[in-house]
């Protein structure tokens, strides 16, 4: 049962969306991780580049499939459609929708300010296509480093 101070905050959050001027129109880009989704690791390296090159993002656990939230730049537009990675523009209502049904639900928004660093155990001469989370990584386009102890394979 959804509380009355719950059904206000829904309430405004429509009201504030529909009353937003046009320039507000497509402040965001939703990038979904749901079957909506044409290229899910694509997807995940267009996220982590936009943070690495200082841009916010936004993760919607549990919201169609643990979306993520992106500024409207040029950029990552430009970077979604050359990867082939499905983005929807957000209006400040359709987004104040969303936020709404998060906190209405089991979910949950998460901000994502640094671009994690990111390591691979692997020999250093060996071809990425040996290993799926190498070429995976590499696919997705996230940078990462190789780290390797020979000591610890005897």
């Amino acid at each position: 049962m959804i509380s009355p101070r719950r059904r206000l905050f829904v309430a405004a959050c429509i009201l504030f969306g529909a009353l937003a001027p046009g320039r507000l129109a497509a402040q965001f880009l939703l990038v979904p991780m749901d079957d909506e989704q044409r290229n899910h690791l694509k997807a995940y390296g267009l996220t982590y580049n936009a943070i690495k090159d200082g841009l916010r993002a936004e993760w919607f656990l549990n919201y169609r499939g643990g979306s993520f939230l992106l500024p409207d730049a040029a950029e990552v537009r430009r970077r979604a459609g050359l990867d082939g990675v499905t983005v929807e523009a957000l209006s400040a209502g359709r987004l104040a929708a969303i936020r709404a049904e998060i906190a209405g639900g089991n979910m949950d928004a998460i901000p994502l300010e640094k671009a994690p660093r990111v390591a691979i155990y692997t020999p250093p001469n060996a071809p990425p296509w040996d290993d799926a989370v190498t070429l995976a990584l590499r696919y997705a386009g996230i940078e990462y480093a190789t780290v390797f102890d020979e000591e610890v394979v005897h």
